[in-house]
């Protein structure tokens, strides 16, 4: 495949079928998504009906502050629980996409610096200057490509960190409140 056009051609149905994929993953993260908000949505409205009936069958303040407190300490851990859930879903979407980007991105940089390549050999005697300027311009776009990508893995990875922390300090914080 000698051919510039055909090289991107190549490249162009890589890309679409590299989409295709990103776009499947996208609804399987979706899908995850649904099926979490109605596993929790079934259980909450099933605690709330137990709860109902129970508070019905109160006889006494005193009981009935046990029953709310009972009711109300583990809301704080499920509710940290479910967001976590909701994080890893994530996380896995955004690894998997980052993933498929990442290689597509080196697969269309590989054709592209074949296709200057080729371009380079055939150029007309003369041009020589102008295509190592051309080559110099490709190279360097390549690099803020890797740079952002870098930058973005990073700014992800720390993004992740800093939900885990705040998750941990919410649920130690619920733990400490519900033993006073």
């Amino acid at each position: 495949m000698s051919n510039p056009a055909e090289q991107f051609a190549a490249v162009q149905q890589a890309n679409l079928e590299a989409f295709e994929g990103a776009i499947g993953k996208a609804f399987t993260g979706a899908e995850k998504l649904v099926e979490l908000n109605i596993a929790a949505s079934k259980a909450a409205l099933g605690e709330s009906f137990n709860h109902a009936k129970a508070v019905l069958s109160v006889k006494t303040p005193q009981e009935f502050m046990n029953l709310q407190t009972a009711f109300f300490q583990p809301m704080a851990e499920k509710s940290t629980a479910y967001f976590q859930h909701v994080q890893s879903i994530a996380a896995e979407g955004s690894a998997d996409f980052t993933k498929q980007f990442e290689a597509t991105v080196a697969d269309a940089q590989k054709a592209f610096g074949a296709s200057i390549e080729q371009l380079s050999k055939n150029a007309p005697a003369g041009s020589e200057a102008a295509v190592a300027a051309f080559q110099n311009v490709v190279t360097q776009g390549q690099k803020a490509v890797e740079q952002t990508q870098a930058a973005i893995k990073k700014a992800t990875a720390q993004a992740q960190a800093n939900f885990a922390a705040a998750s941990k300090q919410t649920t130690d914080m619920v733990k400490k409140a519900s033993k006073v």
